[in-house]
């Protein structure tokens, strides 16, 4: 079976394993779109350090969890989002206005 949306699974891992209290996590396949999520969390301080294991093949990324991630997830599909509208986006997505982040 063919993964559809990497990332989307990355994350659900990460949420299932922190819900679970794990310290660490791996997450297969690794990908530049993940790494550089997973740089975006770690430096606002959701996450821990993490490292990419290579295995020629399509790799693996172990992630440090530090218990502070609530919760994390895609929007699917991916919307072009202008700068005039990350606002409302927001505004809509956010559950409040000093509470978490969209990347």
């Amino acid at each position: 079976m063919v993964r559809m949306n990497s990332l989307a699974d990355a994350l659900k891992t990460l949420c299932n394993a922190e819900k679970r209290h794990k310290r660490q996590v791996l997450l297969r396949p690794a990908s530049k779109v993940i790494v550089k999520f997973l740089t975006v969390m770690m430096k606002h301080g959701y996450i821990g350090e993490f490292e990419i294991i290579d295995d020629h093949r399509a790799g693996k990324i172990v992630v440090h969890l530090n218990g502070r991630l609530n919760k994390c997830g895609v929007i699917s599909p991916r919307f072009d989002v202008t700068i005039n509208s990350i606002e409302t986006w927001t505004k809509n997505l956010l559950p409040s206005r000093q509470f978490g982040f969209i990347v």
